[in-house]
């Protein structure tokens, strides 16, 4: 593996960071947390349409881009610096990793452009999954994010087919929950619906392998999205502790808050190279696919949760208002944690893994 990044691949990496700057500044944030469905529509064309973002993985025959993971590693680093309030994850990884992995090669031409040129997609089978039975999808799905601002939900079945439904398919019900991570919102979906063959990615039933790379790649891609939040963190800390005067000193000349903002930089930078790792491994598409992300995932959620804990208590009285921005990495930290797999989930997989490679 090649872990030097390209010319191309940095220009990626500042082209979104410049953008999302502006483009996601902290009254958007605002804005979206407070609002009633915590998704900024402009923000999402923009990302979407303007830029090309969503289309970054799809190939270049079907209206995308015809880049890799290590690309998109670059440009999720930066969604999870600003939590960009948009489907992005959702549509440009999980939705297309779906297509790609199961479907045919008519249903790939039909939708992977819609996917590339913006249509907002949710990924419902993280969780409990529904039932296809005899042409009809029956049960819930819960943790589907952003299903209530979607046009496509891409459906993972108990019995292991993929479905893609339209947002406005008779008989799909979309619960908005209340959730601790306002910038991703949670939904769940409860299923009633008359599935046709076309709607069924390659046959019924026959999906097993492709939600499981789908999964697994969304994971490992997800640790790269966590890394760009816990930066963030730790930028704010640093700002703040250039700013704040305690006993006619910067508090950012005490030894003790040094070395919390040190341990805070170790964690960031072994979960990054963990992140890269993941999505180079996903490139390579070889045997250690599967176990770079499970490490990544496991690794990264863990720091994650202890970086924006510690730009809480480092930011003292301030860090615990609703007015600052950390509480809101927190959550996302704590949210992203039991989504698409726990830590301890990654590491029992990784585990299987092992042993199963000295069995």
């Amino acid at each position: 593996m090649d872990f030097a990044l390209s010319d191309d691949q940095r220009a990626i990496q500042e082209a979104a960071r410049d953008f999302l700057t502006d483009a996601a500044n902290p009254d958007v944030i605002r804005t979206a947390v407070e609002g009633a469905t915590g998704f900024d529509e402009g923000l999402w064309q923009a990302l979407a349409g303007e830029m090309g973002f969503a289309g970054l993985m799809v190939p270049e025959e079907h209206g995308g881009l015809g880049l890799g993971a290590v690309e998109m590693a670059l440009v999720l680093e930066e969604t999870g610096r600003v939590l960009a309030p948009v489907p992005f994850f959702e549509t440009a990884v999980l939705a297309v990793q779906a297509v790609l992995a199961a479907g045919s090669e008519e249903q790939k031409a039909s939708i992977l452009p819609r996917l590339a040129s913006g249509t907002r997609a949710s990924f419902a089978g993280t969780a409990s999954r529904p039932t296809l039975r005899d042409g009809k999808l029956t049960g819930t799905a819960d943790f589907a994010t952003f299903a209530h601002v979607a046009d496509l939900i891409v459906v993972a079945t108990a019995d292991d087919s993929l479905v893609v439904l339209n947002a406005d398919t008779p008989g799909l019900t979309v619960e908005v929950l209340p959730a601790l991570d306002r910038t991703r919102r949670f939904a769940r979906l409860t299923f009633d619906c008359a599935v046709g063959t076309d709607m069924i990615l390659g046959a019924p039933g026959s999906a097993k392998a492709a939600i499981e790379r789908t999964l697994t790649i969304g994971a490992g891609l997800l640790a790269a999205e966590q890394t760009g939040g816990m930066q963030y963190s730790l930028d704010a800390t640093v700002d703040y502790a250039k700013q704040r005067v305690q006993f006619g000193r910067l508090i950012g000349s005490f030894q003790a808050y040094k070395h919390m903002l040190a341990d805070m930089m170790l964690l960031i930078e072994a979960s990054r190279s963990a992140a890269y790792y993941a999505a180079a491994a996903i490139d390579e598409n070889g045997d250690e696919l599967a176990q770079a992300c499970h490490i990544a995932r496991a690794y990264v959620s863990d720091a994650y949760r202890s970086v924006t804990g510690d730009a809480i208590q480092l930011h003292g009285g301030i860090g615990f208002t609703w007015e600052h921005h950390a509480h809101l990495y927190f959550k996302r930290a704590r949210a992203t944690a039991s989504w698409i797999g726990t830590p301890d989930q990654h590491r029992e997989a990784l585990a299987q893994i092992i042993m199963k490679d000295f069995a």
